[in-house]
């Protein structure tokens, strides 16, 4: 991954729970591994106004609807998904919300102050599109009673804001609560690549007239091994005209890597859960990156935190 020590390394936040998970976060993994500090905050940090401590941010394996990733068919009687329900509820109740899903809003809408005002936010698997869902269903109930006690508004889907979001508009929401799928931003279960054919294609970018797609598509290799998440790539059909994409799969309609900003900061979006395991599943071991020194998809993780390093922007309050 050509791992360089920063001299100046930016204030780095990584947003994840406190208890105990079952899965790996890729961007933790990398940093340890590059030796660059971060501080782990979750949603008491953010309500309480701890961003703006912070350049960077980073989101990963979250759900911002307040449906637990849609884990409650399959795992609800795991003991992580128990904690993981408890935890949530109780820093809703900590925080006067009724409902996880209104607490998980306000912790959105804060995330969305800090890019605005000059932080640089990177988010990978379904922390990307459950974020952008969120963000459009704000007011809107999209939970069904086993996620918040009570039946989803049938007519959500027609009252959803595009005007709110980032990166994507003119998705449908996932209405069946069983399903592993919060909209169809996600390609994940419509696709049809193969393993062996399954790479996504960096863009070339000038960097005299595009320093910033520059430095973030820096890598060894521009053709990258493709690997699933709970979120793999986003439909590109759904993309807003002004979202650059980063790197494709042209012949799938996939976005893998993409990128954007919003107000005085930037924010960047990469599908799929860990570059060196193309499936992983809930409960795997996590990836040893000593075995992979030379990942050409950890190192576009490593160029969002090298990004805002080499071009410090004073933060709008």
């Amino acid at each position: 991954m050509d791992v360089m020590k920063l001299e100046t390394p930016p204030k780095i936040a990584v947003y994840s729970p406190k208890s105990k998970q079952p899965w790996d976060d890729a961007v933790t993994l990398v940093l340890t591994y590059a030796e660059i500090p971060y501080t782990v905050v979750y949603d008491e940090e953010v309500l309480n106004l701890e961003l703006p401590k912070y350049d960077w941010l980073h989101l990963h394996h979250e759900d911002y609807t307040g449906q637990y990733g849609k884990f409650w068919s399959a795992y609800r009687n795991q003991q992580w998904y128990i904690d993981q329900v408890a935890e949530n509820e109780e820093i809703a109740k900590k925080f006067g919300y009724e409902k996880v899903s209104q607490l998980k809003l306000a912790v959105a809408l804060k995330i969305k102050e800090f890019v605005t005002g000059g932080g640089y936010l990177f988010a990978m698997c379904s922390a990307t599109d459950s974020y952008e869902v969120a963000l459009a269903a704000e007011g809107i109930d999209i939970c069904d009673y086993m996620y918040d006690g009570d039946p989803a508004d049938a007519a959500a889907q027609s009252k959803l804001n595009f005007l709110k979001t980032f990166a994507f508009e003119n998705f449908t929401i996932s209405k069946n609560p069983l399903e592993y799928s919060i909209s169809n931003i996600d390609v994940s279960h419509t696709r049809n690549v193969p393993k062996e054919l399954d790479f996504f294609t960096l863009f070339e970018f000038s960097a005299k007239w595009d320093p910033v797609p520059t430095m973030l598509t820096q890598n060894h290799l521009m053709v990258i091994p493709g690997f699933f998440g709970q979120t793999t790539a986003y439909r590109k059909a759904l993309l807003k005209p002004d979202v650059l994409i980063l790197g494709e799969n042209k012949a799938a309609g996939e976005a893998r890597l993409i990128h954007g900003t919003a107000g005085y900061g930037t924010w960047t979006f990469y599908g799929g859960h860990d570059p060196e395991d193309y499936k992983h599943y809930v409960g795997d071991p996590p990836t040893e990156l000593e075995l992979h020194p030379n990942s050409a998809g950890y190192r576009l993780i490593l160029n969002n935190v090298l990004f805002p390093a080499a071009k410090k922007k004073k933060q709008k309050t």
